[in-house]
């Protein structure tokens, strides 16, 4: 079983007039953190290209509307959006990945995007009704810090296969991503795994490592939260220098190779489709 958008038969239209009538994505991971600054969009770019590079077709859904970062990791400037009767046609990254973000559709990158929650969620509502993904293995959903408007409308409405939590070595990080994990424990979305980021730093000189934010923290965190800890990523100066320069693809990865394989099986677990809860008019 997988968790597909796809029209039913007796629905399908032998001529699709929209987007929805063609996209058919087998699997929804969404990376949640809840903490800003711990590196989401990285670890959301890196399980992408990883998934990639295994042959998979991938998409990423850039669900941080006010803070968009995954066009510019991927991309080089002035790329402008083809045209598709059917939909938003999403940009295509070097080595196949299709990308969709707030940032395509403006004017100028560096224009702020000062919405209010309805708006937000009906922009991320959007990103995935509208947009022409076709066929898809895995749509990866970078989300926002918080647990808020944005988190609540992927959850709510995506049908997502799991959340993947991130976190940082700091404690501050461990006890945000507490909240993150209970949010999507009420709403019923599988918690695939943590990866925690910014763990450590291997001096080139010396080749020993330095725990430069502190000690980790990500074993009892993964164990507080009753979930497998997928990895511990390295800080690597490299990595800093593609993303800026839109060149993320060309990264190595390797310490992704177990999370990807994690990823691969947890994601494909059976789960119920999406709900509503009552928040109490919150």
């Amino acid at each position: 079983m997988t968790t597909s958008h796809q029209p039913s038969a007796e629905n399908a239209s032998e001529h699709p007039t929209r987007a929805s009538d063609i996209n058919r994505i087998n699997y929804v991971v969404a990376v949640l953190s809840g903490k800003g600054g711990v590196g989401k969009s990285i670890v959301s770019s890196l399980l992408a290209v990883s998934l990639r590079r295994k042959g998979h077709r991938v998409g990423i859904l850039d669900a941080d509307i006010t803070g968009p970062s995954i066009p510019k990791m991927f991309l080089s400037k002035g790329i402008q959006l083809g045209s598709d009767p059917l939909g938003i046609p999403p940009a295509v990254s070097r080595t196949g990945i299709k990308l969709m973000s707030i940032n395509l559709l403006l004017r100028n990158e560096g224009d702020a995007v000062i919405w209010r929650g309805p708006l937000i969620g009906r922009a991320i509502q959007q990103f995935w009704t509208d947009v022409v993904w076709g066929e898809l293995d895995y749509l990866i959903v970078d989300l926002p810090p918080g647990t808020s408007d944005a988190s609540l409308t992927v959850m709510q409405f995506l049908p997502l296969s799991g959340v993947l939590l991130v976190t940082a070595p700091q404690g501050l990080a461990g006890m945000v991503v507490h909240k993150a994990a209970q949010m999507a424990e009420m709403l019923q979305v599988p918690l695939l795994g943590l990866v925690e980021n910014m763990s450590y730093f291997v001096c080139p000189d010396n080749g020993k490592a330095y725990e430069v934010f502190g000690p980790s923290h990500a074993e009892e965190l993964a164990r507080a939260l009753r979930v497998p800890l997928l990895g511990r990523l390295p800080i690597k100066p490299e990595l800093t220098l593609l993303s800026d320069t839109g060149r993320i693809e060309e990264y190595a990865a390797e310490e992704f190779a177990p999370i990807v394989a994690q990823i691969e099986t947890s994601a494909r677990a059976p789960r119920l489709p999406p709900f509503s809860i009552d928040l109490g008019g919150l």
